[in-house]
């Protein structure tokens, strides 16, 4: 879900009526007042909600994404997006050690692996993501670059700051907007090809602390607030406006056995002039072979998740949400699927050091 927090001035611009689909969709972002995509999977990528993690581990993390919801409503929101990001001298950290290979019935993150953590020497990390949000007759396409700085504070703690730098090409279709009359003057005089695109700038920014048995991350994505508007006959009082995304996440790691981890998971999310969205995560780890799990989203709904590393450069995820809305009514869930690839990394055993 995206776009205008104004919906009153959405309905002003496109004229009478958009048809049930639209209207369905702008009682969804005024009661949420998500600008940007939902994404389930976070908890696999969380450098797509903070810059600070660019550059993390010791190799480049590839994922790819494509998530659809509320299946069965025609236009619904379907996104797709691709992110890269890794260390700038990966050579400076993350050294092969005994416990990093895949020995025969033992678990290469099992305790004696964390016994031996320590924090990340400095480094910089850099990183790009391309998304496509596409809603009805809305496409928001967005690119952008992410530069972060990882240094130690404690023998077993590292930050990260974070950075990033974008642009934001928003689109409405005009073709698929449903007029009371041939064509609505406000917005017919920005018309070409049917297409009415608009360019604004992005930033965001964030923090990320890490540890080997907790984590802790805020970040603000959309920072430059600004005004939107389809139409050049519109008074500024009437115009929607971008506004930030604001989140915060932690989690820790709770050793059930020698090859079980549970990590549990919290992220918060604020947009004004809404309440605060709260998402509880929890995930079930198994040496570092596969995960399941389920995520609770306040007033929202609830999703199963699994995953699994099928070697040290592939790992899958997927996940099911069922919406506890009106909308459970007229859809049949949301899938997320995820791909991801470790380019270059330099342990033996098949998941993450760092983001877990």
């Amino acid at each position: 879900m995206q776009f205008f927090q104004n919906n009153f001035y959405f309905y002003r611009m496109i004229n009478k009526r958009i048809g049930l689909l639209c209207l369905l969709m702008m009682t969804s972002i005024f009661a949420f007042s998500q600008q940007r995509p939902h994404y389930t999977q976070y908890i696999m990528n969380n450098f797509i909600i903070n810059p600070a993690v660019a550059g993390i581990e010791n190799y480049w993390d590839m994922k790819a994404s494509h998530r659809m919801q509320w299946v069965g409503l025609q236009d619904a929101p379907v996104t797709t997006y691709v992110t890269l990001h890794g260390p700038f001298n990966k050579s400076a950290y993350g050294r092969e050690t005994p416990t990093t290979f895949h020995p025969d019935g033992a678990n290469p993150r099992g305790t004696a692996y964390w016994d031996e953590y320590t924090n990340t020497e400095s480094h910089m990390g850099f990183g790009v993501s391309f998304i496509n949000d596409r809603t009805g007759p809305l496409t928001t396409n967005t690119a952008s670059a992410s530069f972060a700085y990882h240094f130690g504070i404690a023998p077993k703690t590292s930050l990260s700051i974070g950075v990033g730098l974008g642009f934001n090409q928003l689109t409405l279709d005009v073709n698929k907007l449903n007029f009371s009359t041939p064509y609505d003057p406000a917005v017919y005089s920005s018309i070409n090809n049917n297409l009415i695109n608009r360019i604004k700038p992005d930033a965001s920014a964030g923090l990320w602390l890490y540890s080997s048995d907790f984590f802790l991350g805020i970040s603000a994505q959309g920072l430059l607030s600004q005004k939107i508007s389809f139409s050049d006959s519109l008074r500024a009082s009437e115009e929607g406006k971008l506004v930030p995304h604001l989140f915060a996440s932690a989690g820790v790691r709770l050793f059930l056995s020698e090859d079980w981890n549970f990590l549990p998971s919290l992220t918060l999310r604020k947009v004004d002039p809404m309440p605060l969205g709260i998402d509880i995560n929890a995930k079930f780890q198994y040496k570092d072979l596969f995960w399941f799990g389920g995520s609770f989203r306040h007033q929202d709904g609830f999703a199963g998740m699994v995953g699994m590393n099928i070697s040290n450069t592939i790992n899958i995820g997927y996940s099911y949400d069922i919406t506890t809305s009106q909308l459970n009514t007229v859809s049949r869930g949301t899938h997320e699927l995820l791909v991801g690839f470790l380019i270059g990394n330099r342990y033996g055993d098949w998941c993450p050091r760092n983001l877990w």
